[in-house]
């Protein structure tokens, strides 16, 4: 017998309101027509500016003898560096290496700006930097101002476009800088104030991944049966019990 059990409705989520069911559906529109028009997935937004401040020496410091480079510590390293040549062939290299680089298939890279707005974009690590100049070109409130990136610390201004991400050492991941090519004059200070995106572009800031409307799911009743009584089988009426042959009273 199966016993008919009601229950609740269950939300595995959050169940979006009508309000933030539009505003996604605005948001998701936005990032499609950006998508659109410059050909990849954008995302925009605004970083604090922390100040980092030094740590302190500790009290019990190493002397000046600890950091000397001595003729053991040549010795050892030109060792290493011969190991690690003669035990691997070139062809062993440059297979570990093809295996290092097939792992890698999307590099992120983030474009800060002067006004603390960072613009997030994915490539693949094979591409030419000079794809990412190529999209800053096209995404820029003023493109027509000469600019260049540089990475840091130590500052290192990015010159070979030629170069893939790969190649550059700009992978899984980077951050990179930009800045305008100008003379520093009175009215360069003007073009570093911003905004240096365009404003189509500017208007993903601050918008999320759009969350996925979930319904009500109502659980299924459990079926619940009862164990039926044993059925015992029933004796036969009116044979009487044989007396075996053997047994003699």
């Amino acid at each position: 017998m199966i016993v008919d059990c009601s229950s609740p409705l269950h939300l595995k989520r959050r169940r979006l309101s009508t309000v933030d069911i539009m505003e996604a559906e605005a948001a998701k529109a936005k990032f499609a027509a950006v998508k659109e028009k410059f050909g990849r997935d954008l995302h925009v937004f605004e970083t604090s500016v922390v100040s980092l401040s030094l740590p302190r020496a500790s009290s019990d410091e190493n002397t000046d003898d600890f950091y000397e480079f001595t003729p053991e510590d040549y010795y050892r390293l030109l060792r290493t560096k011969k190991e690690d040549k003669y035990l691997k062939t070139k062809k062993i290299r440059e297979a570990e290496e093809a295996a290092r680089r097939s792992r890698i298939t999307k590099t992120a890279i983030r474009i800060h700006f002067p006004d603390n707005h960072t613009l997030e974009v994915v490539f693949n690590p094979s591409e030419k930097i000079q794809s990412l100049f190529d999209l800053l070109s096209r995404v820029l409130a003023q493109p027509e101002v000469p600019f260049y990136l540089y990475t840091t610390p130590p500052k290192k201004q990015i010159k070979d476009l030629s170069q893939d991400f790969y190649s550059a050492g700009l992978i899984p991941g980077a951050i990179v800088y930009f800045s305008y090519d100008m003379p520093k004059r009175e009215d360069s200070e003007a073009f570093s104030s911003g905004p240096f995106l365009q404003e189509e572009v500017m208007a993903l800031k601050g918008l999320d991944a759009v969350p996925e409307q979930v319904e009500p799911i109502q659980t299924a009743p459990e079926p619940v049966t009862t164990a039926a009584p044993p059925v015992q089988e029933p004796k036969a009426a009116g044979k009487k019990p044989v007396k075996p042959k053997w047994l003699k009273m």
